[in-house]
């Protein structure tokens, strides 16, 4: 059953103007050729931004993907506005289009990476058996080029038929910040729908549905000792720790989809001391935003039950992204891409993920939403991530006739 949540009724009003329309066999000759025509430029610039370091953070590389987009959008006419946030140590982009008609599409796309400084310079772009390599080349680098190259489709076209494309460029996508999560809400309520540019998925699928994230926080309190000469003396917050770990990584639920996983330790600077202080950190994901109330409460109802007496354990849930479920509108958006993709012969997988991202921010404010609009890729957030070369000029075309289709509401 999919996923529901309240609907605002300005979310009721939108959902009854997507209709799905009738499709024909035959895809639109001239997209299809433009999308063709621009495989190989894109991919030009998909290297371009590839071989930037833009990890989360780094202000030099992502203020060089961002200029580089920048400059795209204004050859497309798009009006830029840049919203400076000192957590992501960078600016976020706001690209505006104006049209004429009534329909406002907010395409979203992230300029970060989860890759370090030097990565770039050790694993360049490249390309190998039919799929391109480098850092972050399908997240998202794959969504901004798939959308830029969408727009310029459109603008040959001399399609106009919307009320305004919003283009936003996040910088903080990765770790998040509270500027990056205010400004997607309130420009998601000023649109009537949201497609994220978060990459294809393997199989050549959209996301309709993603976990929302948050992160536990276990820390111990104990008492220093001589590690050799009197051990008995200390109270060990490093054993405490390994003990709470154990018992609250076993408080997901595989049935509700909900994960805990411990991911980062740390306790004691020197071997030959008992150390006082430790802390675990475990990486929560859920599908229903009640498991994240019911984690907070399971954490400190759990953890009260210590292995080392004298000890004193705290607990913390830090709160991410928001699920983002499956609803009747997205549904409805799914039937009208599946239709596009049709007109080229393929067809969507409709899959859901464990990884949060920003259109999780725009469906929670009751904008309807469909994700993974990018590059098909693989192997994401590793060295080996890569994205697919001959799915770049479908997801062009899939894209370019999304916008045409939600244009007609």
């Amino acid at each position: 059953m999919p996923f529901t949540f309240p609907r605002t009724l300005l979310a009721a009003t939108l959902a009854l103007s997507f209709a799905v329309p009738a499709y024909s066999a035959e895809p639109h000759k001239q997209i299809q050729a433009d999308a063709e025509q621009y495989k190989a430029p894109a991919l030009k610039l998909l290297e371009r931004l590839v071989n930037i370091d833009s990890g989360s953070g780094y202000g030099p590389g992502l203020t060089q993907v961002s200029d580089i987009a920048v400059d795209e959008l204004k050859q497309l006419g798009f009006t830029i506005e840049r919203v400076p946030d000192a957590t992501a140590n960078s600016s976020h982009v706001i690209a505006t289009l104006k049209g004429n008609g009534k329909a406002k599409i907010l395409l979203m796309a992230h300029m970060d990476t989860v890759f370090k400084e030097g990565s770039a310079a050790e694993r360049p772009f490249h390309i190998k058996d039919g799929r391109a390599y480098g850092p972050g080349v399908m997240d998202d680098k794959g969504g901004i080029v798939a959308g830029i190259y969408a727009l310029k489709v459109l603008k040959n076209q001399g399609f106009k038929d919307y009320a305004q494309i919003t283009f936003l460029l996040d910088a903080s996508e990765e770790t998040g910040s509270d500027i990056a999560s205010e400004l997607i809400r309130n420009t998601a309520k000023a649109h009537d729908v949201t497609l994220n540019l978060e990459p294809g998925r393997p199989a050549d699928g959209l996301v309709v549905w993603r976990k929302g994230s948050a992160t536990a926080v276990v820390e111990v309190k104990g008492k220093a000792a001589h590690a050799g000469v009197a051990p008995e003396l200390g109270r060990n917050a490093a054993m405490e720790a390994a003990h709470q770990i154990l018992q609250l990584g076993k408080l997901g639920d595989e049935d509700k989809k909900t994960t805990i996983n411990f991911t980062v330790i740390n306790a004691g600077d020197r071997t030959n001391v008992i150390p006082d202080q430790a802390t675990a950190k475990a990486d929560v994901r859920a599908a229903l935003p009640e498991e994240f109330d019911r984690i907070e409460k399971d954490l400190v109802r759990v953890s009260a039950n210590k292995l080392i007496p004298e000890t004193e354990v705290t607990t913390s849930l830090k709160r991410g992204l928001p699920p983002m479920p499956q609803t009747p509108e997205s549904d409805k958006l799914v039937a009208i891409a599946q239709g596009i993709y049709g007109e080229l012969g393929k067809k969507l997988t409709i899959e859901g993920s464990g990884g949060a991202a920003d259109a999780s921010l725009s469906a929670g404010v009751g904008t309807p939403t469909l994700d993974g609009f990018g590059i098909v890729g693989g192997n994401i957030h590793t060295p080996q991530e890569y994205a697919e070369v001959e799915s770049v000029a479908p997801r062009i075309y899939l894209l370019s006739r999304m916008i045409m289709e939600l244009s007609k509401r």
